[in-house]
């Protein structure tokens, strides 16, 4: 796992370095969008609708619409905001843990010590453990400010973003503010389906069986002959202007993939006629294959 975050977690004068990992990951196959009829990559492409231009990454604002005016927002606007740089996750208070509602869970991080001795780090988690209490935290993360909760996890710490107050909703329907009378044989009856179905959970028991069968189908489609080029996949680039950045990271990959395909073939064929060349040749061939892939790479890397 790669650290999305480096800093320390501080409670009164103790202070304990830690790095945090995403605890969770998704594992949706990763599908793009093509023309049925000849497998093209679809296109997008970022048009101003006034002036019909295609409008380069770098020329475009964001801006706020109230419904009836749009509000301009530049980037000098959000820069003269105060940035949140704060490296540290500052506890708040402490409080029971269950009076935190499921629902405003966010994201999941896990914690690990980042220090020569992990011994700060396992007396918070064993202070939380034996008080049976949650840390309830803020913290800068991708540069917005955070609530969160810190509690025991395993033998791990984990930090959990919450949503703020206001983004939950309040559940109100008026076809519940009716009374419903529910008679006890109703009750006793629904009490004993639920006893029927009693079990501890084992979340390994549950697989995602739509993206179990979207791989076997992309698996067979592959053996039975059904893939098409990825290079051709990306056609030709239009001669009028579509917004560089596109263009650029189309043409990169094309060249990534071609250079990737000429060195396979040079393996074989390309290997024994090379022994019959002379040493002149040989460096011009290896120069020549190197200036194509740094090529390749440079242009990649400026993406």
């Amino acid at each position: 796992m790669r650290a999305v975050w480096k800093g320390a977690v501080t409670f009164g004068l103790v202070n304990v370095p830690v790095k945090l990992y995403s605890a969770t990951e998704d594992h949706d196959v990763s599908l793009h969008q093509v023309h049925d009829e000849d497998g093209g990559r679809i296109r997008y492409q970022r048009k101003c609708e006034v002036c019909g231009k295609v409008v380069d990454y770098k020329n475009i604002d964001k801006a706020y619409d109230d419904g009836e005016q749009t509000v301009v927002i530049t980037d000098d606007d959000l820069k003269s905001l105060p940035a949140e740089r704060s490296r540290e996750i500052e506890v708040v208070e402490f409080v029971p843990n269950d009076q935190i509602d499921p629902i405003m869970f966010d994201r999941s991080y896990y914690l690990e010590p980042d220090s020569a001795s992990s011994k700060a780090y396992v007396l918070l988690r064993e202070t939380l453990e034996s008080t049976d209490r949650t840390a309830i935290v803020q913290m800068a993360l991708r540069q917005k400010t955070r609530l969160a909760a810190l509690r025991v996890h395993g033998d791990v710490l984990m930090v959990q973003t919450l949503l703020w107050s206001d983004e939950v909703r309040a559940a109100e329907f008026a076809s519940l503010s009716e009374p419903v009378k529910i008679s006890a044989k109703e009750l006793d009856l629904s009490k004993q389906l639920v006893e029927s179905l009693v079990s501890d959970f084992d979340p390994e028991q549950y697989v995602d069986e739509y993206q179990q069968e979207l791989r076997t189908l992309i698996k067979a489609k592959l053996e039975q002959g059904e893939g098409i080029d990825t290079a051709a996949t990306f056609g030709e680039e239009p001669e009028e202007e579509t917004g560089g950045e596109v263009i650029d990271l189309m043409e990169a990959l094309r060249q990534s993939i071609a250079a990737k395909r000429e060195a396979g073939d040079s393996g074989g064929k390309g290997a024994k006629g090379a022994a019959k060349g002379t040493g002149k040749k040989k460096a011009a061939a290896k120069s020549s294959q190197g200036e194509k892939k740094t090529t390749t790479r440079k242009r990649a890397a400026s993406e």
